[in-house]
């Protein structure tokens, strides 16, 4: 009959400039692909080199490296008789793209350039590549020699096409497109594409899936036809990762669902599915085949192949389903976990540090080191030999294989509670206990040798010796005495990563994990250079909201009842005397803000573009029920000057997990000076001239704000 095509898309965690890594990935899947009868096999943005390259890819090197690669790809004989559509950058006319190259039987159909590239967030492609803005219209593309060589082409179609089978149509989207307005699959459905495809680089943040669902869904519902998505997956060198969700769907319904968070490496979905479908569902919604009667023809490219067979009456074809969501909490509990083994296993480190507190920051890193644990078991017990060798690699024993994720935590993760005369005792058993739980390697010891030492050398030098606020000294002397503990507690971290696997005759070093979350960053509650400074953080992009419901989902997945005793303690960072053995200072009254404003303050203030003056007139309205004018207007003032003054904390800020879309990430997401006028003088002014007019007028309708 000659309708139904089997068709197949993917999520490859490639690693930036891992040539021979992602050259071996990519032909795994097209091999799974094969075996599973697809004829056409869709992979992600830029697989061939891994997509965050970043400045590399102003290096020719790269593109050599790639078209290298590519030529590896055609010579394979596992890319015989499947139609494969990978990623990578071209150079044309002396002009860098970001394309797919689609090939068969060793013969290049199409090079299809990226048409709107994303800029926005963590995304910068304008940096290295232009758009191709030419619409239905291609080039020829001269190939280089090396690949000519093996095509027998000189040149190739380059530019804005689809590709014509004996059977169907096919035409290409690339990430961003899909997200834009004017989305190409709108046009090239209504010229009779049947076959969308699009290869995305797509990452993770908190509550995005249903939207990247949504898009592809809405795509088919409204247009008809066959819908596959490709992404890639994992850490590829930085602090994003890649969330796979690979997807095949047809006319509105999800046909294939791939995993949000794995450790698989190459995940290949396929799905078969009826062309006559997709032709009967457009052929009933008239106001589409009226608009196709209008619309401007694409070049197409002619492909002497088709992707169904003329015996196919009998393939049976695979059934919708549900698309099944992740919680907040559970992404939480998947997603930096899965970053945490990319990155411990790519580094070549043994294991992970961690100041283990007895709060709930600290109590979320390591419950994010035990679930990674439960994953790396799970995995090997399905059968992933790649994880198996990955475990035994960073443990050191070729024999090991993992099966209790507290066995593996205790090899894999060393925590330690640094106590000083501030600390409470309270503190000292949360943390000991939870350490039992996950069962990871403790270790107990006091700073207060090495603080006494430190403020004797000062003491020694000029002759005065600080005092905390508690025994009579100064704001500045208290701010100082804190400090020097958390310094301290930096430099002791550094200094067991680096040797206490050598003191117990174990090879190797540690990763030392960071633990303060995106609220405290935001605001500056932390100490530059203090035990927030680490290699990396699983949770430098994660509300404290979002923690704790990630902490209480911990309490009953893993059995962890240690937790509810963390959950139940007030947030104190322990920098201060104790007043009768018990904690006298606590974050939210340090910080002089709940950690639920600070999230509504870092939204508005990121997500909603608001500065000080329009911050205030959306929160008088919001909290009209719970503050005064002069109330939020304070609390405004409060928010921006201590944000303002710690702003140049952002610039050290450990490298972190990106999860929230109000991240206060310098390196990338989140661009802003980090040497402000702290006292805004303009903008406090503007807010004072609404405040008194609110004050002096006495109306309780505020809808005039603006």
């Amino acid at each position: 009959m000659g309708r139904k095509v089997t068709v197949a898309t993917c999520a490859l965690n490639q690693w930036a400039l891992d040539f021979e890594g992602n050259l071996q990935r990519i032909l795994k899947s097209i091999e799974i692909a094969k075996n599973k009868g697809a004829r056409y096999r869709l992979g992600p943005e830029l697989e061939i080199c891994g997509y965050g390259c970043w400045d590399h890819y102003y290096e020719s090197d790269t593109l050599l490296h790639s078209l290298q690669v590519l030529a590896a790809l055609l010579e394979s004989p596992v890319t015989q008789d499947i139609i494969c559509d990978v990623g990578m950058p071209v150079m044309h006319r002396n002009v860098r793209y970001n394309c797919r190259v689609i090939f068969l039987n060793r013969r290049i159909l199409l090079i299809r350039p990226k048409m709107a590239l994303a800029n926005e967030g963590n995304y910068r492609e304008l940096r290295w590549f232009s758009p191709w803005s030419r619409s239905r219209q291609v080039d020829e593309y001269f190939l280089p020699r090396m690949i000519q060589d093996l095509t027998k082409q000189e040149t190739v179609p380059f530019g804005d096409a689809v590709l014509a089978t004996w059977d169907t149509c096919i035409g290409s989207e690339i990430c961003e497109e899909l997200w834009t307005p004017h989305s190409p699959h709108v046009a090239m459905g209504l010229d009779g594409v049947e076959i969308f495809t699009n290869a995305s680089g797509s990452h993770h943040v908190l509550r995005k899936a249903h939207a990247r669902v949504d898009l592809v869904s809405m795509a088919t519902t409204k247009n008809g036809g066959i819908y596959l998505l490709a992404n890639q997956k994992g850490c590829d060198g930085d602090r994003l990762y890649y969330d796979g969700c690979a997807t095949i769907v047809m006319n509105g319904s999800v046909f294939a669902q791939g995993s949000q968070f794995s450790l698989d490496d190459v995940e290949v979905l396929t799905a078969t599915l009826d062309l006559e479908d997709v032709r009967s569902y457009r052929a009933e919604i008239s106001s589409r085949s009226l608009a196709a009667s209008r619309v401007d023809p694409y070049p197409r490219v002619k492909v002497d192949f088709a992707l169904s067979s003329r015996d196919d009456l009998l393939l049976p074809l695979s059934e919708p389903i549900e698309w099944k969501y992740h919680s907040p909490a559970e992404e939480i509990s998947l997603g930096p976990a899965c970053w945490l083994w990319d990155y411990l296993r790519r580094s070549q480190q043994a294991g992970f540090f961690l100041s283990l507190s007895g709060g709930v920051d600290s109590a979320a890193s390591a419950c994010l080191v035990f679930s990674m644990c439960c994953q790396v078991c799970e995995a090997v017990r399905n059968g992933n030999q790649q994880v198996l060798a990955d475990v035994r690699n960073i443990v050191g024993q070729v024999t090991y294989t993992p099966q209790d994720p507290r066995d593996l935590c205790g090899r894999l993760l060393t925590t330690c509670y640094m106590a000083s005369e501030n600390s409470s005792q309270e503190t000292c058993e949360r943390a000991r206990d939870l350490a039992q739980q996950i069962g990871s390697h403790h270790i107990g010891l006091s700073i207060d040798p090495a603080l006494r030492a430190v403020v004797g050398i000062f003491s020694l030098v000029t002759g005065k010796r600080p005092l905390f606020a508690a025994h009579g000294g100064s704001n500045r002397e208290n701010l100082a005495l804190q400090n020097v503990q958390a310094r301290i507690r930096m430099v002791l971290a550094y200094l067991f990563a680096q040797l206490s696997l050598w003191s117990r005759g174990i090879r190797g070093g540690l990763l030392v994990l960071g633990s303060a979350n995106v609220d405290e960053s935001l605001l500056g509650y932390l100490t530059k250079y203090d035990c927030s400074s680490a290699d990396i953080n699983p949770i430098g992009g994660i509300s404290k909201m979002d923690l704790r419901a990630f902490v209480q989902l911990c309490v009953e997945r893993f059995q962890l009842p240690a937790l509810c005793r963390i959950l139940s303690a007030p947030a104190t960072a322990e920098l201060e005397p104790l007043a009768d053995g018990r904690v006298s200072q606590t974050d939210e009254e340090d910080m002089g803000m709940t950690y639920v404003e600070l999230s509504v303050y870092g939204r508005l203030r990121k997500i909603a573009k608001m500065g000080p003056y329009s911050m205030f007139c959306k929160l008088v309205n919001m909290w009209r029920d719970n503050y005064t004018p002069r109330q939020v207007a304070e609390k405004v003032k409060q928010f921006f000057s201590k944000y303002s003054v710690n702003r140049h904390k952002m610039t050290t800020l450990t490298p972190a997990y990106h999860a929230e879309s109000y991240s206060p990430d310098d390196n990338r997401f989140d661009l802003r000076p980090f040497l402000y006028n702290t006292g805004w003088p303009w903008q406090f002014r503007c807010i004072e001239r609404q405040v008194l007019w609110l004050e002096g007028s006495g109306q309780q309708d505020l809808d005039g704000v603006d």
